[in-house]
């Protein structure tokens, strides 16, 4: 059982998606950076100084300051505001991997050269007909030779 484990683990398929999860990791954790600590500040400072990771509603009694204060309280909280950073890392992430795919779909797509034609028209009744076929099978003339 170990050996068929090694093997399918040392595969190529296998070893690509291992790095592709682990660098897909790493750019998520960028992506999050710059949605939280680049992209929102300014978004956040154009809209009355908003800070987004801290719009929240808080369900039940009370009125906090902030949601750590919230959360601290123990208070049960909708957090809209995260939630809205999380959807636009997301974006970022689905359009960063839209354009690898299409990049690499564009390096991959063959030309495919146009078929050979198969049949051919009778000059005399106009009909399809096999390339090959010296007598017409509809209005019976020969024809020349493919």
């Amino acid at each position: 059982m170990f050996k068929e484990f090694k093997e399918f683990a040392m595969r190529g398929n296998v070893l690509d998606m291992a790095v592709g999860i682990i660098i897909g990791a790493a750019f998520g954790k960028i992506v999050s950076s710059f949605v939280g600590d680049i992209l929102m500040p300014p978004i956040g400072k154009l809209l009355g100084n908003i800070d987004f990771s801290n719009l929240f509603i808080t369900l039940g009694d009370g009125t906090f300051a902030s949601l750590k204060a919230a959360q601290d309280a123990g208070a049960a909280t909708i957090n809209y505001g995260v939630f809205f950073n999380t959807v636009i890392d997301f974006l970022i992430v689905a359009f960063a991997i839209f354009l690898l795919i299409r990049q690499v779909n564009r390096f991959t797509r063959k030309e495919e050269a146009p078929a050979e034609p198969t049949t051919k028209g009778c000059p005399r009744c106009f009909s399809e007909i096999p390339i090959k076929a010296t007598r017409c099978p509809n209005c019976t003339s020969e024809l020349e030779a493919a």
